[in-house]
């Protein structure tokens, strides 16, 4: 029996993501700073629309307009900005001949399952990704699952997005039966945001379905700074642990975020607390207007070699990126500096 999250009980997280806040001078506005000052970052909501869900807006520190956390979802001025080697497609995602499945790699499939995200993050590499098109309905999702079972080379399958957990729980464990009737699988991976930006979602009726499960479910978690998590998201993990669900994290390594050593030990630190697991650290996708969040690769090098002087080998996340075409993540060579 899974323990209830009483601090969540008395929440609905349908109801938390009818009221995100989608305009960025409210955004502004609740957490103490002036529209004025921040009129030209505004327009920049037309490049990519501002999605940020109470709970997250709650962690933003007041009158601070370098927060880590408000810059990961305030829309800037330097989003217009046009750099060589950014582009809209930086994985070569979007000429996908199986709308909805991705198969870069040989064991591991990947399904949009649903395409929408509780939080716009401004550095997304999906930020221009045509999600119409890959809508997956039930009919799909059948076709998709017929895919995967006949490809005996897949013994995996990620759930992603969008974000998967935007999708209700009977959604979520119906693809589950289904997939718990194909031998080859043996693991099944979400990747989702929602406990971090509305822990709510991790409701007593998800984590008892993934624990009846005889699939290894593995939860991804994506969290950049150490601000995110707060005592909901323990909450939400602990459901999650109780469920023998592998707790990870995936984050990305972003300017005036989290690229210094700092940062990434009160990340390491933060994570573990709640027993997530530091995974990948990403180098920035090079996505079309995210490029004020990259970083020299050679910076990210020197803060990864401080992080395994500072911390044991298992807080040390792999430094990686993602090269369109690749068969899998590429690691950093951390002797390159």
């Amino acid at each position: 029996m899974i323990q209830r999250n009483e601090a969540n009980l008395h929440k609905n997280w349908q109801k938390e993501l009818a009221n995100v806040v989608t305009c960025p001078k409210v955004l502004l506005e609740m957490v103490g700073l002036s529209s004025q000052v921040h009129e030209n970052d505004i327009k920049a909501r037309s490049l990519f629309p501002v999605r940020v869900p109470l709970p997250f807006i709650k962690k933003i520190r007041h009158g601070d307009a370098n927060d880590p956390l408000l810059l990961q979802v305030m829309p800037r001025h330097q989003e217009f900005l046009t750099k060589s080697g950014f582009n809209k497609d930086p994985l070569l995602e979007q000429d996908n001949n199986q709308p909805g499945l991705l198969h870069k790699y040989k064991s591991r499939v990947l399904v949009m399952f649903k395409t929408g995200c509780a939080v716009n993050c401004r550095y997304c590499f999906r930020r221009h990704f045509p999600y119409q098109e890959n809508q997956l309905n039930k009919r799909s999702l059948i076709d998709a699952l017929s895919y995967i079972q006949a490809d005996k080379n897949i013994n995996e399958v990620i759930l992603s997005g969008g974000d998967p957990l935007m999708a209700k729980d009977d959604a979520i464990s119906w693809f589950l039966d289904e997939l718990e009737q194909i031998p080859q699988i043996k693991r099944m991976r979400i990747h989702s945001r929602l406990p971090v930006v509305i822990p709510a979602r991790i409701t007593e009726q998800l984590c008892e379905r993934l624990a009846k499960s005889p699939l290894k479910i593995i939860f991804v978690n994506h969290i950049n700074h150490a601000n995110e998590i707060d005592n909901d998201f323990k909450n939400a993990m602990n459901m999650l642990k109780q469920a023998n669900v592998l707790l990870l994290n995936q984050a990305v390594i972003l300017k005036d975020v989290n690229d210094t050593v700092d940062a990434q030990i009160n990340l390491s630190e933060a994570l573990f607390d709640t027993d997530v697991m530091p995974y990948y650290l990403h180098l920035l996708d090079k996505v079309e207007g995210a490029s004020h969040f990259d970083i020299d690769e050679a910076q990210a090098i020197k803060i990864m070699a401080e992080l395994l002087e500072a911390l044991p080998g298992f807080l040390v996340p792999k430094l990686v990126r993602e090269i369109g075409g690749q068969k899998s993540k590429t690691p950093i060579d951390l002797k390159l500096v």
